[in-house]
Protein backbone atom coordinates (compact mmCIF):
# COMPACT_ATOMS: atom_id res chain seq x y z
CA UNK A 1 0.00 0.00 0.00
CA UNK A 2 0.83 3.55 -0.49
CA UNK A 3 1.08 6.14 2.07
CA UNK A 4 -2.11 7.59 0.79
CA UNK A 5 -4.87 5.12 2.18
CA UNK A 6 -7.17 6.24 -0.18
CA UNK A 7 -5.19 5.40 -2.79
CA UNK A 8 -3.65 2.18 -2.57
CA UNK A 9 -1.48 0.23 -4.98
CA UNK A 10 -2.28 -3.01 -5.05
CA UNK A 11 -0.52 -5.94 -7.17
CA UNK A 12 -3.12 -5.64 -10.02
CA UNK A 13 -4.25 -1.85 -9.99
CA UNK A 14 -4.65 1.48 -8.36
CA UNK A 15 -8.02 2.28 -6.81
CA UNK A 16 -9.42 4.02 -4.23
CA UNK A 17 -9.84 1.12 -1.26
CA UNK A 18 -12.05 3.10 0.69
CA UNK A 19 -14.57 3.28 -1.91
CA UNK A 20 -13.90 -0.27 -3.03
CA UNK A 21 -15.37 -1.32 0.44
CA UNK A 22 -17.48 1.12 1.21
CA UNK A 23 -19.02 -0.16 -2.11
CA UNK A 24 -18.95 -3.95 -1.25
CA UNK A 25 -20.79 -3.24 2.17
CA UNK A 26 -23.24 -0.88 0.50
CA UNK A 27 -23.89 -3.93 -2.44
CA UNK A 28 -23.68 -6.06 0.63
CA UNK A 29 -26.80 -4.56 2.84
CA UNK A 30 -28.90 -3.88 -0.31
CA UNK A 31 -28.45 -7.70 -1.23
CA UNK A 32 -29.31 -9.06 1.71
CA UNK A 33 -32.36 -6.62 2.36
CA UNK A 34 -33.54 -7.85 -1.02
CA UNK A 35 -32.97 -11.31 0.02
CA UNK A 36 -34.32 -11.23 2.93
CA UNK A 37 -31.62 -12.21 4.76
CA UNK A 38 -29.92 -10.64 8.31
CA UNK A 39 -26.19 -9.31 7.74
CA UNK A 40 -25.85 -9.77 11.53
CA UNK A 41 -22.81 -7.16 13.42
CA UNK A 42 -20.38 -10.52 13.45
CA UNK A 43 -21.12 -11.35 9.41
CA UNK A 44 -20.98 -7.50 8.17
CA UNK A 45 -17.49 -7.49 10.17
CA UNK A 46 -16.32 -10.83 8.56
CA UNK A 47 -17.22 -9.44 4.82
CA UNK A 48 -15.71 -5.57 6.04
CA UNK A 49 -12.70 -7.67 6.74
CA UNK A 50 -11.93 -9.84 3.42
CA UNK A 51 -12.86 -6.29 1.68
CA UNK A 52 -10.10 -4.54 3.92
CA UNK A 53 -7.03 -5.80 1.65
CA UNK A 54 -7.01 -7.82 -1.69
CA UNK A 55 -5.48 -10.74 0.21
CA UNK A 56 -7.66 -13.61 0.40
CA UNK A 57 -8.03 -14.32 4.42
CA UNK A 58 -8.24 -18.02 5.99
CA UNK A 59 -10.55 -18.05 8.70
CA UNK A 60 -8.13 -18.46 11.66
CA UNK A 61 -6.52 -15.25 10.47
CA UNK A 62 -10.39 -13.90 10.49
CA UNK A 63 -10.75 -15.60 14.02
CA UNK A 64 -7.66 -13.52 15.36
CA UNK A 65 -8.82 -10.49 14.16
CA UNK A 66 -12.19 -10.44 15.63
CA UNK A 67 -10.87 -11.93 18.84
CA UNK A 68 -8.91 -8.53 19.01
CA UNK A 69 -12.12 -6.98 18.81
CA UNK A 70 -13.70 -8.23 21.48
CA UNK A 71 -15.93 -10.58 19.12
CA UNK A 72 -17.09 -14.66 19.75
CA UNK A 73 -13.33 -16.38 19.46
CA UNK A 74 -14.83 -19.94 18.91
CA UNK A 75 -14.28 -20.99 15.20
CA UNK A 76 -17.98 -21.74 14.79
CA UNK A 77 -18.75 -18.36 15.04
CA UNK A 78 -16.30 -17.41 12.08
CA UNK A 79 -17.72 -20.71 10.15
CA UNK A 80 -21.14 -19.94 10.46
CA UNK A 81 -20.37 -16.41 8.76
CA UNK A 82 -18.29 -17.46 5.97
CA UNK A 83 -20.52 -19.90 4.91
CA UNK A 84 -23.37 -17.00 5.10
CA UNK A 85 -21.49 -14.68 3.00
CA UNK A 86 -20.57 -18.32 0.74
CA UNK A 87 -24.06 -19.04 0.53
CA UNK A 88 -25.31 -15.37 -0.31
CA UNK A 89 -22.08 -15.17 -3.22
CA UNK A 90 -20.44 -11.98 -1.04
CA UNK A 91 -17.32 -13.72 -0.95
CA UNK A 92 -15.79 -16.33 -2.31
CA UNK A 93 -13.66 -19.35 -1.66
CA UNK A 94 -9.95 -19.76 -2.57
CA UNK A 95 -9.65 -23.45 -2.26
CA UNK A 96 -5.66 -23.71 -3.37
CA UNK A 97 -5.14 -21.36 -0.33
CA UNK A 98 -8.15 -22.39 1.62
CA UNK A 99 -8.89 -18.78 2.23
CA UNK A 100 -11.47 -16.24 1.55
CA UNK A 101 -11.68 -12.93 -0.59
CA UNK A 102 -14.77 -10.67 -1.41
CA UNK A 103 -17.02 -11.03 -4.55
CA UNK A 104 -16.40 -8.50 -6.92
CA UNK A 105 -20.01 -8.71 -8.51
CA UNK A 106 -22.12 -10.24 -5.63
CA UNK A 107 -25.72 -9.41 -7.23
CA UNK A 108 -25.03 -11.85 -10.29
CA UNK A 109 -24.69 -15.27 -10.11
CA UNK A 110 -21.58 -16.46 -11.07
CA UNK A 111 -18.14 -18.82 -10.91
CA UNK A 112 -15.12 -17.70 -9.32
CA UNK A 113 -12.22 -17.43 -11.31
CA UNK A 114 -8.85 -15.60 -10.17
CA UNK A 115 -5.55 -14.45 -10.90
CA UNK A 116 -3.77 -15.39 -7.59
CA UNK A 117 0.07 -13.52 -7.03
CA UNK A 118 2.59 -15.98 -5.68
CA UNK A 119 4.59 -12.95 -4.87
CA UNK A 120 2.49 -10.52 -2.76
CA UNK A 121 -0.40 -12.89 -2.30
CA UNK A 122 -2.92 -10.53 -3.39
CA UNK A 123 -5.80 -12.05 -5.28
CA UNK A 124 -7.79 -10.28 -8.70
CA UNK A 125 -11.30 -11.68 -9.76
CA UNK A 126 -11.26 -11.78 -13.61
CA UNK A 127 -13.74 -12.20 -15.88
CA UNK A 128 -14.18 -15.11 -18.06
CA UNK A 129 -16.97 -15.09 -19.44
CA UNK A 130 -15.35 -17.03 -22.89
CA UNK A 131 -13.64 -19.51 -20.61
CA UNK A 132 -16.80 -20.26 -18.67
CA UNK A 133 -19.41 -20.73 -21.95
CA UNK A 134 -16.17 -23.05 -23.47
CA UNK A 135 -16.41 -25.06 -20.72
CA UNK A 136 -20.24 -25.58 -20.49
CA UNK A 137 -20.05 -26.67 -24.03
CA UNK A 138 -17.43 -28.94 -22.95
CA UNK A 139 -19.24 -30.39 -20.17
CA UNK A 140 -22.13 -30.59 -22.52
CA UNK A 141 -20.21 -32.49 -25.01
CA UNK A 142 -19.15 -35.45 -22.54
CA UNK A 143 -22.75 -35.52 -20.82
CA UNK A 144 -21.46 -33.40 -17.60
CA UNK A 145 -23.48 -31.24 -15.37
CA UNK A 146 -20.77 -28.59 -13.68
CA UNK A 147 -22.20 -28.15 -9.72
CA UNK A 148 -19.78 -25.54 -8.69
CA UNK A 149 -16.50 -24.65 -10.20
CA UNK A 150 -13.72 -22.09 -8.60
CA UNK A 151 -9.90 -21.67 -11.42
CA UNK A 152 -7.54 -20.16 -9.81
CA UNK A 153 -4.76 -19.33 -11.87
CA UNK A 154 -1.29 -18.61 -9.89
CA UNK A 155 1.45 -16.43 -11.31
CA UNK A 156 3.34 -13.44 -10.35
CA UNK A 157 1.54 -9.66 -11.07
CA UNK A 158 3.24 -7.17 -12.93
CA UNK A 159 4.06 -4.65 -10.10
CA UNK A 160 5.91 -8.31 -8.11
CA UNK A 161 7.13 -8.46 -11.95
CA UNK A 162 8.46 -5.43 -12.33
CA UNK A 163 9.60 -5.44 -8.45
CA UNK A 164 11.83 -8.86 -9.13
CA UNK A 165 13.29 -7.39 -12.69
CA UNK A 166 14.99 -4.46 -10.54
CA UNK A 167 16.13 -6.60 -7.55
CA UNK A 168 18.01 -8.87 -10.42
CA UNK A 169 19.07 -5.94 -12.61
CA UNK A 170 19.88 -3.23 -9.81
Amino acid sequence: MTSDATQPTTAFCQHDHNHCIDSAMAQARHLCQQRGVRLTPIRQRVLELVWQSHQPLGAYTLLGLLAEEGFNSAPPTIYRALEFLQHEGLIHKLASINAFTGCCNPGTPHEGHFFLCLSCHQALEIDTSTLQHSLQNSAGKHGFSIAQQTIEITGCCAQCQSKQNTENHG
